[in-house]
């Protein structure tokens, strides 16, 4: 997960409705993960150090869900950060398994804490080390037969290789599978030809997810607790 966050437009009607909704949603009584173990997660996080940017609790409640969609039973994840998006996805179903890639140590190990603190530990393996350098080894690995294809790939590391990390993800993927790229509306300065090298990020994946007659995608744009961004969504073919 990259340390670069955005910051964050405050609007009471987005908040409210995230709180409103999940409130009725997502009760600690029947789901899981409970409300406590997330925050937990958040808390903890904030303690050791790590930015906020973690994706909200609904945004995390959504990638559990398309993991049940798809009956997924391998997930990665690109940008563990401290596990709290790591924590919904493999909560999805009791024999999900999660690999997410984490550059920073120090993050990587906030996120085993939080993720042994959530009781799905053996249902997660956080890697450490740049996406582009993990990845490949996990290609390899999947083409020796020691791992099997991907149903679900999420990815919220560093915008400028979003590109490189769905046109590796889709070595690794199962026909069907879901690719999902955080952060790409990016309060809409997605549609401007900038400079800024996280905006060019997401235009590049965008305009090559479109090029690319192995992956069909939309953009969502998104509101909510965590400002105006969006989703790039796309499945494999």
């Amino acid at each position: 997960m990259s340390g670069q966050g955005q910051s964050y437009e405050k609007d009471p009607r987005w908040s409210a409705v995230d709180t409103y909704s999940l409130g009725h949603l997502h009760p600690s009584s029947r789901t899981t993960p409970s409300n406590d173990v997330l925050k937990h997660a958040l808390s903890n996080s904030e303690k050791q150090g790590l930015p906020d940017i973690a994706v909200s609790p609904s945004q995390g409640k959504f990638l559990q869900l398309q993991a049940r969609l798809l009956k997924a039973k391998n997930v990665l994840e690109v940008g563990t950060l401290g596990g709290y998006s790591t924590i919904w996805l493999a909560n999805a179903s009791s024999d999900v398994k999660v690999i997410s890639i984490e550059v920073d140590e120090h993050h990587a190990t906030v996120a085993r804490s939080n993720i042994e603190h959530a009781g799905v530990a053996d249902r997660v393996d956080v890697r450490l080390g740049p996406g582009v350098e993990v990845l490949p080894k996990i290609v390899d690995e999947v083409k020796q037969g020691t791992l099997g294809k991907f149903q679900l790939v999420f990815i919220d590391a560093d915008k400028e290789n979003n590109w490189s990390y769905v046109d590796t993800a889709l070595e690794l993927c199962e026909p069907g599978a879901c690719i999902i790229v955080d952060n790409v509306v990016r309060k809409g300065q997605l549609a401007n030809d900038t400079d800024d090298p996280r905006i060019a990020g997401a235009r590049r994946v965008v305009e090559n997810v479109g090029k690319d007659d192995r992956l069909d995608g939309v953009v969502v744009q998104t509101v909510g607790v965590k400002n105006y961004d969006g989703f790039l969504i796309a499945v494999v073919r």
